[in-house]
């Protein structure tokens, strides 16, 4: 699903954001990424969803090589993957409805399917009572829980998230994460970061630990 050769990605400075970084990702795979801020954790995700590329090494995403990859392409590819952003990235002056199901307006699926769609992602993250309330009358969690509906509700291949709980408290957030686990039981590749390390133990999976732009730890 994810490769990694020798990526390299450097700022002007000049900084090394991330250093001669391997790593292989199994499809189907469920995992966390760790490390102190500035460990390279946010910069690997824009990556990993198109948003960014190395400066040099190797990165193949989904079968599909992200070095070559032209802007036309980009969109298309992000298609296939679903991203909770650290600041939700939520259209406030919409409602909780309008925006979970942008991802399948863009594929342009029709009406009944994404009504059908959207009514069951809501009631996962517990917001179908919600569906019609504006994003910006929500509280944290509530749109942290938005984020996560809208990056699902098209059956991605890949879910990146960055520190989807860190805005919950410890009893959501746990469901949260269960969620993140039923959509991985589904096939879906999940690839998480996080420093709740109550939960990294309560959940017991593959984590890569970040130093420097470097793995420091990989715990299988």
């Amino acid at each position: 699903m994810i490769q990694l050769s020798h990526v390299y990605k450097t700022y002007p400075g000049p900084v090394h954001a991330l250093k001669d970084l391997s790593l292989t990702i199994e499809k189907g795979e469920f995992l966390f990424i760790t490390g102190p801020s500035g460990a390279g954790k946010t910069t690997l995700f824009k990556m990993l969803s198109a948003f960014d590329r190395p400066t040099t090494g190797g990165l193949v995403v989904a079968g599909q090589s992200l070095i070559h990859l032209s802007k036309k392409q980009a969109p298309f590819l992000r298609r296939k993957i679903g991203v909770v952003f650290q600041d939700f990235k939520l259209l406030s002056d919409k409602t909780v409805f309008d925006n979970i199901i942008l991802p399948l307006q863009i594929l342009g699926e029709k009406r009944h399917h994404i009504m059908n769609r959207a009514r069951d992602v809501l009631e996962q993250v517990g917001l179908l009572d919600k569906a019609n309330t504006l994003c910006s009358s929500l509280s944290g969690g509530e749109q942290q829980r938005v984020a996560i509906a809208r990056a699902i509700i098209h059956r991605p291949g890949l879910l990146i998230a960055d520190e989807p709980t860190g805005n919950l408290d410890p009893k959501l957030a746990l469901e949260i994460m269960k969620l993140f686990q039923r959509v991985n039981e589904q096939g879906t590749t999940v690839v998480i970061a996080t420093h709740d390390y109550a939960l990294l133990e309560k959940f017991g999976k593959r984590r890569i630990h970040l130093v420097g732009g470097q793995v420091s730890q990989d715990f299988l």
